[in-house]
């Protein structure tokens, strides 16, 4: 079950891209540099941060370019910092006004559209980019993360691109976005945003673009990502591998962190490894090598043989890694390293609310979908698919967010075949034929329709999928297909059903809550539900600071949730990875994956271990 927000699959022919007009030079062999090498479990998609979605193009990107934020990778609780910055944000006490002033000397990495010279990060680079996600051109599906809060003047200008046909108008001032000097940006939004200053840390999707690279690569854009950050891409082979290599503009920053106490009490080898690190300048490696990996045991043979630095354990391997849930002792012996991490994710399923079997607000379809819920038995796939390394949800509130109870208990959690038999009864999903499969209140045959992609993994999740089914008579069929066609069908509205994850990149759930939003349909409301009170409670809590007022809020959405069940929340993972023993400084942080200029690779420890 892959992820949305956090890791969708990639299209494209295989074949190497060439990087147009880069000075290429001698390229040494990567044994002789500091090479990270990791692997992907599904395919990347694009790197134009205005048109991405996928964690895994997000992973690289966030590498690539720069949010004026970051998180203090190694703070807990979440922590932001300036990144190109000079200080933090000055928010007006309304929360609809915000002041950034860069820091001057920043230089985006070398490329042709800059004709040789040295280019210089200014505020206007961000106004640009910022932009972009407005302009009908690049069908943005990240949007709905500024649609709420109204950037004051650009929902106006992408309007009149739509309505007239005609280009996005990138020159004219609006008073939400503006760049007050060479170092000033000022944003101002049309309803209060407390939380705002969160999106200012995803480098990934809000990091600075120069225009000047836009126009010259135009509608390929996503094959020549340039940015301030410490990589650029070397190469680009489609859904096989990508290669970062450090960016010579790079400006100069050292490894100096505080690790918090309790990530040392969880991983005490970090201490080691942060009085080696202390000083370097970053990256610290020269390159990353990443590989595209489906299934989960040859990633997990890559690794033991030494061929990949770091890996997230898949699902399947997890006995045999961490059986239960501490690092297998041959593995100890070679000094690898395990982390675990709860995550701040949920793993789901959605019924789409217009699809006339599953679809919505009738007593007996809401019934169906609560039947379904029942059905599952989240213990069961936990154990089965996680490792039991999962935690269940029993609303959008993911662990380490805002209004997070572990011991809250709801209907959304709820798995009771006994309950679901007789939801189904008495809403008329009855045997009439005696075939020992339900059919609908009408006569006409029940059978579900899930969506999957062709992976080990999701077989493995079907197969628990159609036995919790066939248990309360109820059949299901899969439909199969490669995960971008997936992701296209479902903004689309064609799916049934379709699982997947999404993981937060902030300590708040309002992305989760953002999932059942009216308005947020074909963005990230895959279910399409509509409905207006669910709306004016989610509209109402974005405007509020975190504090008992919003908490009620969150809390009338989430049993609105759990009334018509669009979605049928599962689990937050707790992810496992494993280190080799010459990497030092990783981590995982839970709201970010921009880590890889922070980790280091020793050359001659991974020799002398091969």
């Amino acid at each position: 079950m892959h992820g949305r927000r956090g890791f969708l699959a990639g299209a494209g022919a295989l074949g190497a891209v060439p990087l147009a007009g880069r000075a290429q030079g001698r390229r040494p062999d990567s044994g002789a540099l500091r090479t990270l090498r990791y692997p992907f479990e599904i395919a990347e998609t694009t790197f134009d941060p205005a048109a991405i979605q996928d964690g895994y193009s997000r992973q690289i990107t966030g590498h690539i370019f720069e949010a004026p934020l970051e998180y203090d990778y190694y703070a807990r609780p979440a922590r932001l910092v300036p990144c190109t910055l000079a200080a933090l944000p000055e928010a007006a006490a309304d929360f609809r006004s915000f002041t950034l002033r860069l820091r001057p000397g920043i230089l985006f990495a070398d490329d042709p559209a800059f004709g040789g010279q040295p280019r210089e990060l200014v505020a206007a680079d961000y106004v640009y980019a910022w932009k972009r996600l407005y302009d009908p051109r690049w069908k943005s599906p990240m949007l709905f993360q500024l649609e709420p809060s109204r950037l004051l003047g650009l929902d106006e200008l992408r309007q009149q691109a739509l309505k007239s046909r005609t280009p996005f108008d990138y020159d004219r001032p609006v008073d939400g976005l503006r760049a007050l000097d060479r170092y000033t940006l000022q944003i101002r939004l049309a309803e209060p945003a407390p939380r705002f200053v969160f999106l200012l840390a995803d480098a990934s999707i809000f990091g600075a673009v120069a225009r000047e690279v836009v126009e010259r690569y135009g509608d390929r854009i996503g094959e020549h990502p340039v940015g301030t950050g410490p990589f650029r891409l070397l190469s680009w082979q489609r859904s096989s591998r990508i290669v970062l290599e450090r960016n010579p503009q790079y400006r100069e920053r050292r490894w100096d962190y505080a690790i918090a106490p309790e990530l040392l009490a969880a991983q005490p080898l970090l201490a080691r490894d942060a009085q080696r690190l202390r000083g370097r300048r970053l990256p610290l490696v020269d390159r990353v090598e990443v590989s595209i990996v489906e299934e989960g045991q040859p990633r997990w043979l890559s690794f033991s043989q030494g061929e990949q630095d770091l890996m997230r354990v898949p699902n399947e391997m997890a006995t045999l890694i961490a059986p239960g849930r501490r690092l297998a002792p041959f593995l100890a012996q070679r000094g690898v390293r395990l982390n675990r991490t709860p995550m701040a994710d949920v793993v789901l399923n959605y019924f789409n609310m217009e699809h006339p079997l599953v679809g919505g607000y009738t007593p007996e379809k809401v019934a169906l979908r609560r039947a379904v819920s029942l059905a599952f038995d989240r213990a069961e796939f936990s154990r089965a698919i996680f490792n039991d390394s999962a935690v269940r949800a029993q609303s959008p509130f993911a662990p380490g967010t805002f209004g997070y109870d572990p011991a809250l208990r709801s209907a959304l959690g709820d798995s009771d075949l006994a309950r679901a038999r007789a939801l189904l009864d008495t809403f008329g999903y009855l045997d009439r034929n005696g075939d020992g499969w339900r059919e609908t209140p009408q006569g006409e045959p029940l059978v579900l329709e899930m969506s999957a992609s062709p992976s080990q993994l999701d077989r493995k999740q079907n197969e628990q999928m159609r036995r919790f089914l066939t248990a309360v008579g109820v059949r299901i069929e899969f439909r199969i297909a490669q995960w971008p066609e997936l992701l296209k069908q479902s903004l689309a509205g064609k799916l049934m059903m379709w699982g997947f994850s999404w993981q937060l990149g902030e300590p708040d759930s309002d992305l989760l809550f953002g999932m059942a939003y009216g308005p947020n349909r074909e963005q990230s409301n895959d279910a399409r539900f509509a409905l207006p009170e669910y709306d004016r409670l989610y509209e109402a809590q974005r405007r509020l600071p975190d504090g008992p007022q919003r908490l009620a809020l969150l809390q009338q959405m989430t049993r609105l949730l759990a009334a018509y069940m669009p979605y049928l929340l599962y689990l937050h993972r707790v992810r496992l990875d494993v280190s080799q023993p010459w990497v030092a400084g990783y981590a995982r942080n839970p709201f970010t994956e921009v880590c890889w200029h922070l980790i280091d690779v020793d050359p001659a420890a991974r020799t002398a271990a091969a």
